[in-house]
């Protein structure tokens, strides 16, 4: 098992493209079997126009120097921002690495930091891991129809949540 302090985080660089596509991927397949390619998912083409912009921001977790970890931050206006494309490889999952967990600080730290009041995700209802992670970590489960318009709605999301940075103490 890595040790934990072998876990860097850092942002997003044009050079890690690949290197995420190809984590995101093997995850929604290969371990979720959803029927989704790159293409279905322009952003991950075009992460610094799309997450690096505004409050925004996408960052990646490393371990020896490769991806295993990937979160995203959405600016949507209105002192709002999405949680995106926070996948973690099954190898490094869980409370021994931390490594959710420290991609997750960095994000609702830097929206605190850039005045995001409120920080909204979607996930899928398969997701039953992820859903005790973020309550766990604070997020409040909210109906579809509090979304703001500006939220980045996937087809496969079922199941919203709601944070205001501000309040998370992690």
């Amino acid at each position: 098992m890595q040790d934990h302090a072998n876990v860097h985080i850092d942002a997003f660089h044009p050079r890690d493209e690949q290197d995420v596509i190809a984590l995101i991927l093997a995850i929604q397949r290969d371990e979720f079997g959803f029927e989704i390619t790159a293409d279905d998912q322009p952003d991950l083409r075009e992460i610094p126009t799309f997450y690096q912009q505004g409050a925004g921001d996408f960052w990646l977790a490393r371990v020896d120097g490769k991806v295993v970890g990937t979160i995203g931050l959405k600016d949507i206006g209105n002192g709002e921002g999405a949680l995106r494309k926070m996948f973690v490889d099954a190898a490094h999952r869980g409370a021994s690495l931390s490594v959710a967990a420290r991609l997750l600080k960095v994000l609702l730290h830097t929206a605190a930091q850039r005045d995001l009041r409120r920080v909204y995700l979607g996930t899928t209802d398969r997701f039953a891991a992820a859903h005790r992670f973020y309550e766990k970590q604070g997020f409040e489960r909210v109906a579809p129809e509090v979304l703001p318009d500006s939220f980045p709605r996937m087809a496969l999301d079922t199941r919203f949540y709601a944070m205001d940075p501000a309040t998370f103490g992690g």
